[in-house]
């Protein structure tokens, strides 16, 4: 909003004796002085506000997620404190699918991008790795991707086994997933399964999940750490003697992709985006306050109530 400033005039007379003779000369010296006071006053202003620049306050910041619950928990975290904290107007998240999220990164049609996955996601990021800059892990922790089963199915403990699982269906997430060609091309014919991947969404796999596990039906599913999940059911990945699924069940490191000129145009986003660190605690429990509350945004706020220790280093790094 910009704020509009007006000097009035005065009648000569109004100032005494000693103005009549000069009185509309003095009348724009002062108003010239009056105006250069005000623009002073909106430098200093800008300079001590906390930001240390004019970048955050009044802007908008677009970023993109996906429906992994670890992305929805830090991408409404980034939202609400760039907002609370930090001055921004308007942080949008724009729901993307992940090569998308790499392409429009780079474009600069979004700002950033909270869930890359590498080694996993490699190939995406080496599509635009001139226009985007990757960032340091934000994930303190080692995570775990690969397809697993209920702790209950007791007779399938490797990929080798899942001809006696009485299912003949891997329950995929969204078609887009790194891992899913891996599974019909490479697990499928290593392991002879007459089984079938079905691609749909991560809330589709995770009601399919909840749905069997509390029937103590069977199910195989694709399962991640960091994830909530792994919090509420006892899981259990399989073993996976001949690697068939390459590096994707591998240990990964979860970082974010700016664009390039981030660090140029939005410094304090920037600076913030590079200072944020969780574990896998915090990041389970945000999950787990998300879910229980009526929006993403409100769960995060109740997350914060007892964790503000954990992100007032990143709002400090942020203000430079």
């Amino acid at each position: 909003m910009e704020t509009q400033y007006r000097v009035r005039d005065e009648p000569a007379g109004s100032r005494g004796p000693g103005f009549l003779g000069a009185g509309r000369l003095v009348m724009m010296v002062s108003r010239t002085k009056s105006l250069i006071v005000v623009l002073v006053t909106v430098v200093l202003v800008a300079g001590c506000g906390g930001l240390g620049n004019l970048s955050g306050p009044g802007k908008d910041l677009t970023l993109g997620y996906i429906q992994w619950d670890e992305n929805v928990a830090v991408a409404n975290l980034t939202k609400v404190l760039l907002e609370q904290e930090l001055g921004y107007e308007n942080v949008e998240l724009k729901l993307i699918d992940v090569p998308n999220a790499f392409t429009k990164v780079g474009s600069g049609e979004m700002d950033a991008f909270q869930d890359v996955w590498l080694p996993n996601h490699e190939e995406f990021l080496e599509g635009v790795e001139n226009d985007v800059e990757s960032l340091d892990a934000w994930y303190k922790g080692e995570t775990s991707y690969g397809i697993a089963v209920p702790d209950y199915m007791k007779n399938i403990q490797s990929l080798s086994d899942l001809e006696a699982a009485e299912t003949d269906k891997i329950i995929g997430i969204e078609p887009t997933a790194a891992f899913h060609p891996q599974i019909p091309n490479k697990v499928i014919p290593a392991y002879d399964l007459n089984m079938e991947l079905v691609e749909a969404s991560t809330p589709a796999m995770l009601a399919e999940l909840k749905k069997n596990y509390d029937m103590m039906e069977p199910i195989v599913f694709l399962r991640w750490e960091p994830h909530w999940m792994n919090a509420v059911y006892d899981l259990r990945y399989l073993e996976d003697p001949k690697d068939a699924q390459g590096e994707f069940n591998d240990p990964a490191k979860i970082s974010s992709i700016v664009n390039k000129d981030l660090s140029e145009s939005e410094p304090v986003a920037y600076r913030f985006l590079n200072a944020v660190s969780l574990d896998a605690d915090q990041v389970n429990q945000m999950e787990l306050d998300i879910n229980k509350a009526s929006t993403p945004a409100r769960g995060v706020e109740n997350w914060l109530k007892d964790n503000r220790g954990v992100v007032e280093p990143w709002i400090e790094s942020a203000q430079g």
